[in-house]
Formats: C-alpha cells, structure tokens, sequence
C-alpha cells in the first residue's frame, strides 16, 4: 500500500526495487524556503546493508505488507530474544541483529509489535514510552534554575538519560523510546 513519505516511522517496512528495506530512523525537514524533505536511514532486510534514502515529504511510497502482531517478551538466551503472542502462545525468537540498540528497552513482560514476513521476524517496535529506574546521578548545584537546567543520569538498563534536577537515584521515571528523553517521573 502507498503512504506519504511523512508518515513514514522507525520500524516500518518499505518495498523498494523488488526488496524490502527496514526504517531505522526517519527525520522530517521544513526549510523555511523550498520543499520540505524526508530523510529515512534503512536496512535491507536481505543483506544488512543500509541505506539512505531523500524524499519530498508528499511522495508515494510503497510501505510493504507484512504481518504486524503484538507479542509480549520473554527472555534472551544464546538463540536470541523470544517472545510469546499473547492470544496463540506462539513463540518467535528474534536474532540479536533484529532488536539491535533496542535491546535496552525490553523488560520482561513488556508488550511490542513484532513485523514478520514469511515467519521471520524482520523488524520490532518498542512502546514510545516506557518506566526505567534512576542508579546513579550527580547531585543538585546549588543556585541552578530549576526550568532549563538538566543533570545527567544512568537508569537500571544501562541507559544515559538528562533528567531534572528534583531527580534522585532510585527514582522511577518514564522515557521516549525515540530518542531516550525525559518525560515525566513514574505515577507508580
């Protein structure tokens, strides 16, 4: 099916040239004078190799049908990651490759949509936000405006966030999946 450049995401599938490639960012350009662009880094699904592709932010592009299915994860072993659909209780285990940098972001437990074609999996998106907790962090300066000023923080996973200064270790916050920004502080 053709959507517009513009709409397209990190995780989707694109058909290009017979081969299907997946999104691994997408970036959205409005110069204040001539056409506004999209930028979209992908993978090819059948070799790896990235690409980088420029489209006016209105053009057609051919998004590829595959099957998109909730599934909730498991656990990592030296097969790769598994994960279980929640209403066949089939398992899929996702190579490393596949879930990349993101593997920071899975929880055990925590719901994902996994893209699969022909019974492989070749592309996964994670929550836009999810629950990490605060380890480590610098403590307040005295004197800081509380409005702009952020202090950086390493969560549980293993991630490097700018949090607040009110933030302490041991705090549960919530980040963006996009681009591991701070959103709020844990309602739990």
């Amino acid at each position: 099916m053709k959507v517009i450049a513009s709409s397209l995401r990190k995780g989707n599938v694109v058909e290009m040239d017979g081969k299907l490639y997946v999104v691994l960012t997408a970036t959205n350009f409005h110069p204040g004078k001539g056409t506004p662009t999209t930028q979209i880094d992908m993978r090819r699904i059948s070799d790896g190799v990235k690409v980088s592709e420029r489209w006016r932010t209105t053009e057609q592009v051919e998004k590829a049908t595959v099957d998109e299915r909730e599934y909730d994860f498991l656990y990592e072993d030296g097969e790769g990651f598994h994960f279980m659909e929640p209403i066949s209780y089939d398992q899929i285990a996702v190579s490393p490759d596949v879930v990349g940098d993101g593997k920071v972001y899975l929880q055990e437990g925590m719901r994902c949509w996994l893209k699969t074609f022909e019974g492989v999996c070749i592309a996964i998106e994670f929550p836009q936000k999810i629950t990490v907790e605060i380890t480590e962090t610098e403590p307040v300066v005295k004197g800081q405006t509380a409005s702009s000023s952020y202090k950086p923080a390493m969560t549980d996973n293993g991630l490097r966030v700018m949090v607040p200064p009110h933030i302490g270790a041991g705090t549960r916050i919530i980040i963006n999946t996009d681009d591991n920004s701070y959103v709020e502080r844990a309602k739990d």
